[in-house]
């Protein structure tokens, strides 16, 4: 450590502020996406209008389901946790921060003693002494070389990578209450099927009963008849079961205890819209948070080599003292006994066993890993929305299949009746028809829900409500 005289530092002062300019390290650029002209099966087109401009009320407009994501967004733990998360990183850019500004702080102490200061005998001919002492100082580290306030702009791009990540629980949540809610509707539809095909089954069992009775009917038509009540009846607890597990489910996402949900809507009744535009395959890099999340992570490592650069500079470092000191206590307070400094140091390295060089390499590697990251993101986010599209096009045309065989199964259905009712045929192939409609009217149950849930999907992977602010999520009145 050297001392410079207060001269020689107001001398240097113009030259300090001249390099107080400088920025060591790498300045952050994006790193290059290869992002795709257009999305896989999507619609070809220019127009940067998506589904994510729309708040998450335009998209879901079951009221049920928008009380139920109003609740989650206020109660849901994991957002609760990433709120704490964003106020800590705010903090700790704060505390970064300051390190660009002087540090002032007092101090002052009063003592008594006898050879106090020195380890040798009969000081002072070994008279007890008083001393006194306060007074103000302050410390300034010069940011010559800029490595603080890249220290500054890495803890600031941690904050807002904390931001994006509770943007993106926020829109995870709001995605996964709607899923967990459409998953419940088509249980609903699954359990309203089964009971309205068990009590065919029952009737169709006591038919051939009664027959079997009046010798009209084998024992096979019978045994037939009950196997199939029984299978679908046996299917009626697991969906209670299976219903009551998806509340609690839907529960916990609300921050909730277990409990029963209310609804009343069906699956059939919750819409789709019309149009579902994508916008271009670029603009998923602005809209979804956790892209941006992982932008500011890269942002913050990249300025982490900055700071490592301006480890190998030296640093140079301002203080001033003001006060007094005496060995009575009225010379101090009367001002009789000030004393005050100015002092200029530098401080460098010189050898360090490798130290500095390692922690330049670590940096440099945790970049480029934060830049992997980041494109790896994107190419999932990529894969997601193309994902989302080919559902959606392969549910719309398994649907359309799916309608014309159930309606094939129902019409069976009943012109087997028909020839029942006329004597033409027997109630066994009413029985048949039956069996091949529960089936085929499950398959639709679950296309119907896969056909809604995709767009669930395709919301959450084009990064839906990007455009909402923190206090937009729940703002009811903007509806």
């Amino acid at each position: 450590m050297a001392c410079f005289p207060t001269s020689t530092f107001l001398r240097a002062l113009p030259l300090v502020t001249l390099f107080a300019g400088c920025t060591v390290g790498p300045d952050y650029h994006r790193p290059a996406v290869n992002s795709p002209a257009s999305f896989r099966d999507g619609a070809v087109t220019t127009s940067t209008n998506s589904l994510a401009d729309l708040p998450w009320w335009s998209v879901f407009k079951d009221p049920t389901l928008q009380k139920l994501i109003e609740t989650a967004l206020t109660n849901n733990y994991d957002l609760r946790i990433a709120i704490t998360r964003v106020e800590q990183a705010r903090s700790l850019q704060a505390q970064a921060q300051s390190a660009l500004l002087p540090q002032v702080g007092y101090g002052a102490e009063a003592a008594r003693g006898r050879n106090m200061f020195l380890n040798l005998p009969n000081l002072n001919g070994g008279r007890t002494l008083d001393s006194y002492l306060g007074g103000f100082g302050a410390l300034w580290e010069v940011d010559l070389w800029g490595s603080i306030r890249r220290q500054n702009e890495a803890a600031y791009a941690g904050f807002l990578a904390t931001q994006e990540a509770q943007r993106g629980i926020r829109l995870t949540l709001v995605s996964a209450v709607a899923k967990a809610y459409l998953e419940l509707l088509e249980l609903d539809e699954e359990l309203d099927i089964a009971k309205r095909t068990a009590s065919s089954f029952e009737r169709a069992f006591k038919l051939f009963a009664d027959q079997h009775d009046n010798g009209l009917a084998s024992k096979l038509e019978v045994a037939r008849a009950r196997a199939a009540l029984h299978s679908v009846s046996a299917s009626i607890p697991d969906l209670k079961r299976r219903i009551s597990l998806q509340e609690n489910e839907i529960n916990v996402l609300l921050g909730l205890n277990p409990g029963p949900v209310p609804r009343d809507a069906t699956l059939l009744k919750q819409e789709m819209p019309p149009e579902v535009p994508t916008g271009l395959p670029a603009t998923l890099l602005e809209r979804r948070p956790d892209l941006r999340q992982a932008e500011q992570q890269l942002r913050a490592a990249n300025a982490q080599i900055g700071v490592a650069v301006g480890d190998f500079l030296p640093k140079i470092g301002l203080t001033a003292l003001y006060g007094g000191i005496s060995p009575e206590l009225s010379a101090l307070t009367s001002g009789s006994a000030n004393a005050w400094s100015l002092a200029a140091t530098t401080t460098g390295p010189l050898f360090q066993g490798g130290r500095l060089k390692a922690r330049y390499r670590q940096a440099q590697a945790a970049c480029q890993q934060a830049t992997l990251h980041y494109q790896q993101t994107a190419l999932n986010a990529f894969r997601e929305v193309a994902d989302a599209l080919i559902s959606r096009q392969q549910f719309g045309e398994a649907r359309a299949e799916q309608v014309e065989a159930v309606e094939a199964y129902r019409e069976a259905v009943q012109v087997a009746t028909d020839r029942y009712n006329a004597g033409r045929a027997r109630y066994y192939e009413v029985l048949e028809a039956q069996q091949q409609l529960y089936p085929a009217e499950n398959a639709l149950s679950h296309i119907e829900a896969g056909e809604r849930l995709v767009i669930i999907q395709l919301y959450k992977s084009l990064g839906g409500g990007w455009n909402l602010k923190d206090n937009q999520w729940t703002a009811t009145k903007a509806r």
